[in-house]
């Protein structure tokens, strides 16, 4: 297994958890949620569902372009919330509550946007995409 895959499996992970974290203990992302956006609780439950969705589709060769595609979208969505938290000083619990760490918090946004870009270069180079290919090939022949 390559580097790429390794880590693809780590951000699916990790996003999957971070998801599974906004039904667990919504109340710590409400709080970053801009006071502008209407229905904090159910903003932070649709985040939750599209990063869960997104880790899980990372991790599935037919869908894993369109849910990277989709967490790169995630990444620019849930911004907002990251410059009111780090406005505003609103300490979110497993995240040091440092202000400047805030700050340089922010940055790390376009790291996971590129990390999820990483997945949606070279497809058929993935994981699986030569068994995906195969399955489309033979469907294409039985219907054909």
């Amino acid at each position: 297994m390559n580097r790429k895959e390794i880590l693809r499996g780590i951000h699916a992970v990790a996003i999957i958890i971070v998801g599974i974290t906004h039904f667990i203990k919504p109340e710590q992302y409400v709080r970053i949620v801009p006071p502008q956006l209407p229905h904090p609780f159910e903003l932070v439950y649709i985040s939750g569902v599209f990063e869960i969705l997104g880790g899980i589709g990372l991790l599935i060769p037919y869908v894993s372009v369109a849910a990277a595609w989709g967490l790169i979208a995630l990444y620019i969505a849930v911004f907002p919330a990251n410059i009111n938290q780090a406005i505003n000083g609103i300490s979110i619990e497993g995240i040091p509550d440092i202000k400047a760490f805030y700050w340089i918090r922010l940055p790390f946004q376009a790291v996971l946007i590129s990390w999820a870009w990483w997945y949606t270069r070279e497809p058929d180079k993935q994981l699986g995409a030569s068994f995906v290919r195969a399955l489309f090939r033979q469907a294409d022949g039985k219907t054909s």
